[in-house]
């Protein structure tokens, strides 16, 4: 047997890159006892928003007295973050322990030749350490699509759909429908399905899937009715308006988080029905709710996002728009090879006073080079600059203190700046 450490068995899984299909999760979900058999799992799927719709679902069960497990990715600074138990993320002790465990079932010989990815084995390492810390549910985010997505091998008790738009083209196909039919296969006969708000053309093939499969589909509760004030904690914003006669307290800004929101509330109503969860309780909770990099204010100056495709960029300046209107931006941008980083600039560019444009430093994946990036800004008519890195960037951007700063194009890029400028545990832990 090999006697490769367990982390450095992890990180030679990366060379397996992307392989859609579940018979290897399977397979490995097996070895290791069949971890998910006992667990309560929401099952998350969505081109954006999924993670922050986690991190709502996940806190408001929380705050309601429930043990949850979240699993997330792609992480920002630790790959613990992936795999959090009450809002924390597993310990260093726990994962070395866990990922040895694994490793050593992974590497077993069985008769059947499997080479597992690194999704795959993070997929059911995270059942694993849920079903030993006894979690009540568990918060289960794709990675990409739904179909063939590792996670996709469990029965959940919800089936939640955020929004559809076009990203991941090359795996999940070229229009609306065909990624709209790669989410839908998240859908369980007789499961029920939550969704949020979307184009009409998928809409129709989540409704037909679920039709098919006895799946009693929702969409997103009704419209906020009132207007949203925006209010000061610790120098730090957040909306406050008032749904269904209570009033909610939420620190993810933008009107993105409030349809996220509208999801989140039709999924509670559900849990409150079904499995007993004090709802006053639950969305009181909305008020500690934290997801970094989305939208995130890390000081009265510098705002993250890790929106990488024309949908999230799109978000994000409805965001910044209605918080502070009229406003332009140093914007610090970056965006991997594979992305429409063109439409993307475009959307973001009435922000934009001036971009700085930085390289990835993720050797798996190409990235756009800043002198790529500074021709598309020439097109668009904003001045643009290269810088070596995204500290340097950000550190140049603060030192004028006419603007304030906001970091876009990818959740790598907005990981980059927190690892650099952020506290790690508020990273790492969302209690």
């Amino acid at each position: 047997m090999s006697t490769i450490p367990a982390k450095e068995y992890l990180n030679s899984l990366g060379m397996f890159g992307i392989k859609p299909g579940l018979e290897a999760t399977l397979e490995l979900m097996h070895r290791a006892g069949d971890p998910c058999r006992d667990l309560r799992f929401l099952h998350l799927a969505g081109t954006n928003g999924k993670g922050s719709t986690g991190a709502m679902l996940e806190c408001a069960l929380r705050s309601a007295g429930f043990t949850t497990g979240f699993y997330s990715s792609p992480h920002l600074v630790d790959i613990r973050e992936r795999f959090r138990v009450n809002g924390r993320a597993v310990s260093s002790a726990d994962f070395d322990a866990f990922a040895a465990e694994l490793a050593e079932a992974a590497r077993r010989s069985t008769g059947r030749d499997f080479r597992f990815t690194y999704f795959e084995f993070t997929t059911v390492l995270a059942a694993m350490i849920f079903a030993r810390a006894g979690v009540d549910f568990v918060v289960w985010e794709t990675g990409m699509g739904g179909r063939l997505d590792s996670t996709n091998v469990v029965t959940p008790v919800a089936s939640i759909i955020t929004n559809i738009a076009l990203d991941h083209q090359a795996w999940l196909g070229d229009s609306i429908e065909k990624i709209a039919h790669e989410k839908a296969g998240i859908i369980k006969p007789a499961v029920p399905l939550f969704y949020g708000e979307m184009p009409e053309e998928a809409r129709r093939v989540l409704l037909d899937r679920a039709r098919s499969l006895g799946s009693a589909p929702a969409g997103p509760g009704e419209e906020i009715p009132g207007p949203v004030r925006f209010t000061r904690e610790n120098g730090l914003l957040r909306q406050e308006f008032e749904y269904a006669g209570r009033q909610i307290r939420l620190p993810l800004l933008g009107a993105m988080q409030r349809k996220n929101f509208r999801l989140v509330y039709r999924v509670l109503e559900f849990l409150a029905g079904r499995y007993g969860l004090d709802l006053d309780r639950a969305l009181d909770g909305l008020a500690n709710v934290r997801w970094p990099a989305r939208c995130q204010q890390l000081n009265e100056r510098l705002f993250v996002d890790g929106g990488h495709n024309p949908d999230g960029l799109s978000a994000l300046r409805q965001a910044m728009e209605e918080l502070a209107p009229g406003e332009k931006f140093t914007v610090i941008f970056a965006g991997f090879r594979d992305k429409d980083v063109e439409t993307s600039l475009k959307l973001i560019a009435p922000l934009a006073a001036e971009f700085l444009f930085v390289p990835l430093h993720e050797a798996d994946r190409p990235c756009r080079t800043p002198e790529e990036l500074c021709a598309m800004a020439r097109k668009l008519g904003v001045p643009a600059e290269e810088r070596a890195n995204a500290l340097l960037a950000v550190n140049d951007a603060l030192a004028d203190t006419s603007r304030k700063v906001l970091v876009a194009g990818s959740l790598y890029l907005a990981g980059e700046v927190l690892a650099d400028l952020a506290d790690r545990r508020s990273v790492l832990d969302l209690a």
